[in-house]
């Protein structure tokens, strides 16, 4: 009988204790995403310090103070507006997978996850609309920037978002976008593409001379600030990939550390060594975008590839990336000073077939090189023709509506005399003489 009754205890000693155990796992495992989710969210959002600064070191001194207005400007408009509405159109209950509708400008009060989950995709959000300020800089009206912005992030952004991230039709058909190639930085890519178009380029830009198209380079006033805005860039990407494993206890963290870390490594590389070919000096900008063109590359696919497959992403991308910012600008006379357009959309792009050519990891994607065959570099296909459709359409009408009402562009007389003057009454750099040694 004592036997008996030691042995009832035991058990249930063992089985509270087992349940405590359970409940504890599960209480650390949901505060150790609590905490990665909104750590990782903070490296991205710092992102926008690197974008102003790349932008800023890559145009003229002249225009400093409206870009970096841009660039925080646009998360605290975009931000804002996601919450009111774009949160709802991507995450919330799915209609047909096509968009969502719920959730509108308040979520699940109360509910931590909802805090954490939004937190970490307004960040992204931003991430897309920012994207847009460095292919129209240096000529776009304030006022008109900043209608823009909330548009891209309570509506353009959200739907085809809803696609891949949201439950949509996209990934339903497994379509795969690890952290954004496609979902973040082609929309921007496109929408960026769509407004420089609109805007035109600006005065001086492109010349005919004896019947010739003469291209004219407007240098950067600050290349020390635009490389250290894309150490920034690179750093807050390891918010970007690894953050987006949405786990804290994911094993998947340090591979997808590994893959962005040799992508960005191979893309500098890869853009160096083919600029200094090109241009027969090794060219600074162009490895800096080099940089960032393998950081995009490597977004969507970051968890699918080993690292050898994104040393060769990478060193693509930084190849790819000279070749568009050459084509657009000399060939298509298609005004983009920093070279948005070619890191974003043609990387992001890249980046998204990236994953139907090298994936290699079952039940996820299987790319072409590892026998998967065509299906999954069909669907990839298939997800960058309708999302860059949608974008490029959307902020194609945008930017038409606008031009027709408040106006898209400053004067020629404003352009000449700098944004920072014309637009915001406030120079970046009071007191200091630029000059040049040529």
């Amino acid at each position: 009988m004592k036997k008996r009754m030691i042995l009832l205890l035991l058990f249930v000693f063992g089985a509270s204790l087992a349940a405590f155990a359970e409940e504890t796992i599960e209480s650390l495992t949901t505060a150790t995403d609590m905490i990665w989710l909104v750590l990782t969210g903070s490296l991205v959002f710092f992102m926008q310090a690197g974008f102003a600064m790349v932008e800023t070191g890559l145009t003229r001194a002249k225009n400093t103070t409206n870009i970096l207005m841009k660039n925080l400007m646009d998360f605290c408009f975009g931000s804002i507006a996601f919450w009111m509405i774009g949160w709802g159109l991507m995450y919330g209950s799915d209609k047909l997978g096509l968009i969502g509708f719920s959730d509108f400008f308040k979520g699940p009060m109360g509910d931590p996850k909802f805090y954490r989950d939004w937190f970490f995709q307004v960040v992204f959000a931003a991430t897309s609309a920012t994207i847009v300020s460095g292919a129209m800089a240096e000529r776009t009206q304030f006022k008109s920037y900043l209608i823009y912005t909330v548009f891209i992030s309570a509506i353009i952004y959200p739907v085809s978002g809803h696609w891949i991230w949201g439950g949509g039709w996209l990934s339903q058909l497994g379509f795969h976008d690890f952290a954004g190639s496609t979902v973040v930085h082609s929309v921007g890519g496109w929408a960026a593409l769509m407004g420089a178009i609109a805007l035109g380029p600006r005065t001086g830009k492109y010349v005919k001379v004896n019947g010739r198209v003469a291209v004219k380079a407007f240098p950067g006033h600050n290349i020390p600030l635009a490389m250290l805005g894309v150490f920034i860039l690179w750093f807050g990407w390891y918010g970007f990939n690894p953050g987006s494993t949405l786990s804290g206890v994911s094993t998947d963290i340090a591979r997808v550390a590994v893959t962005t870390t040799l992508a960005a490594s191979a893309g500098a590389v890869g853009a160096l060594i083919f600029s200094w070919l090109w241009f027969k000096k090794p060219d600074a900008s162009m490895t800096m975008n080099g940089t960032l063109a393998g950081l995009v590359a490597i977004t969507a696919p970051c968890a699918v590839v080993s690292p050898g497959a994104s040393i060769v992403i990478g060193l693509l991308a930084g190849v790819l990336v000279v070749l568009s910012v050459e084509f657009i600008d000399k060939v298509l006379h298609i005004d983009d000073p920093v070279g948005a357009v070619s890191v974003h959309m043609v990387n992001g792009v890249f980046g998204t077939l990236a994953v139907g050519i090298w994936g290699n990891v079952d039940g996820v994607a299987v790319g072409l090189l590892h026998g998967g065959g065509f299906h999954q570099l069909g669907v990839q296909a298939l997800g960058i023709i309708t999302v860059g459709g949608w974008a490029a359409i959307m902020s194609w009408i945008l930017f038409k509506l606008i031009k027709v009402t408040v106006g898209l562009r400053v004067s020629i007389k404003e352009e000449m005399m700098g944004l920072d003057l014309a637009e915001h009454k406030s120079e970046a750099y009071s007191g200091f003489q630029f000059f040049s040694n040529m």
